[in-house]
């Protein structure tokens, strides 16, 4: 069995003549514009026909890139979890694919001796999940609402654990079944980094803080990646996944995203020589059987990398900015059956705060949105316009700037733009008083977009940005 690795999450698991193509994210660009490959990869879709199956992970873009599978041979499978909700099923076949839904924790034949079990990270467990997340009423009614999964990929002979983004607290309680079925794990394709805004895109930390507050980020992840080693303890694993560069105007942030080069985050993964590591450079592999990479690994030259960034990435242009400005009409057509979707998620989840929220939109204007039960129920106004100064003195408040051609893609449907990605995608600068977190908040403000009965009356429009899916935990 051979392990060939090509960008991020993506790689081809081979073993007797069957490949399997997993994430295949191989095209630049994704995130509306901001996530780029370092090195650049060269990427000619007519290397993969060969291809016997495809599995995707989750639906997020660097797992599932609608631009690198829009290029990819229409006739291979796709294989991905059985999951309660549908999005990355339905987003899959759009493009023109045959997907197979497996059920969790069953391991399935594909081709010859080779097996594919996927896993969702909470194992199905609504229980663990609504824990975990703090959406309780969500996962009780749904079942597991959690978007990532992992899998384990074997020939009867070796095995190949990917765990990708899945976060450790949850995805624990698959080692039980893994160990009875496989016994030790081979290969371990481990995550060693996390996406998202924080801290780089926080507008109240200042330098040093975002510096502090990323090198905590940075032990963080690794301190997931050492527990997922001593939980499952791999004859060989490999860091992998969320491996990107950001491009355009956000190419200055690049430092401050608590994202670590690869070559030190496998450093610190393993600082007690227990477990083997590899690092295999692009489309270079590593042999199970011979135990042996096809060369040695080249570590990444640093100097070159940032002379990339500031010629070749910093003048890169995002998805969006070729559409035209909006005006203030345009935004006060959808934020009534906006607030009014995001209200009905806030009552079903039993969410609660003062905190304002504060979205600025365009002349000077911000909008001011209340998820506050008490006030709403009481016939208080949920939202309203007013002067981005006024509402800039709120306190306590969550302020979220964004390009407002992207904001206007947001507010029209996930057919246009998400949330979601716009933050993971580094597009969203929020400033909070105090600073901190409210998952709730968050979670509510992904369905804040507008009508999408009247919106589906609209003529398509040129943007990507056409993905639709629920919020990562």
């Amino acid at each position: 069995m051979k392990i060939h690795f090509l960008k991020s999450a993506t790689t081809i698991i081979e073993s007797d003549d069957v490949k399997i193509l997993t994430d295949p994210w191989l095209v630049d660009g994704e995130y509306y514009g901001s996530w780029f490959h370092y090195p650049p990869y060269d990427f000619d879709p007519k290397t993969f026909d060969d291809i016997d199956f495809i599995y995707i992970s989750h639906i997020h873009p660097d797992h599932f890139s609608r631009a690198t599978l829009s290029q990819l041979n229409k006739d291979i499978p796709v294989l991905i979890h059985n999951y309660d909700i549908k999005f990355l099923k339905r987003n899959i076949e759009s493009l023109g694919f045959s997907v197979r839904e497996l059920p969790n924790n069953q391991r399935t034949h594909l081709k010859d001796n080779v097996h594919i079990n996927i896993f969702a990270a909470d194992n199905c467990n609504p229980e663990l999940c609504m824990k975990h997340f703090g959406c309780g009423k969500i996962e009780a009614k749904f079942g597991s609402t959690q978007i990532d999964s992992l899998s384990v990929i074997d020939d009867g002979n070796f095995s190949v654990l990917n765990v990708n983004d899945c976060p450790y607290g949850l995805a624990s309680v698959c080692e039980k079944p893994i160990r009875e079925q496989y016994g030790t794990v081979d290969f371990m394709l481990v995550g060693y980094a996390g996406a998202g805004p924080f801290p780089q895109c926080i507008a109240n930390l200042n330098s040093a803080e975002k510096t502090s507050a990323a090198a905590s980020k940075q032990h963080q992840f690794i301190k997931q990646g050492k527990q997922f080693l001593d939980l499952f303890k791999p004859r060989f694993f490999m860091p992998f996944a969320g491996t990107y560069t950001l491009g355009g105007s956000l190419s200055k942030l690049n430092k401050l995203r608590g994202v670590p080069e690869i070559e030190d985050a496998f450093t610190k993964l393993d600082t007690s020589g227990a477990y083997k590591g590899v690092m295999l450079n692009t489309s270079e592999h590593f042999d199970l059987k011979t135990e042996s990479p096809s060369v040695q690994y080249q570590p990444i030259n640093r100097e070159e990398k940032a002379k990339y960034i500031a010629d070749i990435l910093a003048s890169k242009k995002y998805t969006f900015e070729s559409d035209s400005m909006p005006d203030l009409s345009a935004f006060e057509s959808l934020i009534p059956s906006a607030f009014q979707r995001m209200n009905q998620i806030r009552e079903s989840i039993a969410f609660s705060t003062k905190t304002k929220v504060i979205i600025q939109l365009c002349d000077e204007k911000s909008v001011i949105i209340s998820l506050d039960e008490k006030a709403i129920g009481r016939g208080a106004e949920g939202w309203k316009i007013v002067n981005s100064d006024e509402a800039n003195k709120l306190n306590p408040s969550v302020r979220f700037t964004v390009d407002p051609r992207l904001l206007h893609n947001i507010l029209k449907g996930p057919r246009f733009g998400h949330w979601n990605n716009a933050e993971i995608g580094s597009h969203i600068e929020f400033y909070r008083q105090p600073e901190q977190f409210e998952r709730g908040l968050y979670y509510c403000m992904n369905f804040f977009f507008g009508d999408p009965v009247r919106l589906a009356k609209l003529p398509p429009e040129k943007t990507t940005a056409n993905e639709s899916h629920p919020v990562s935990g």
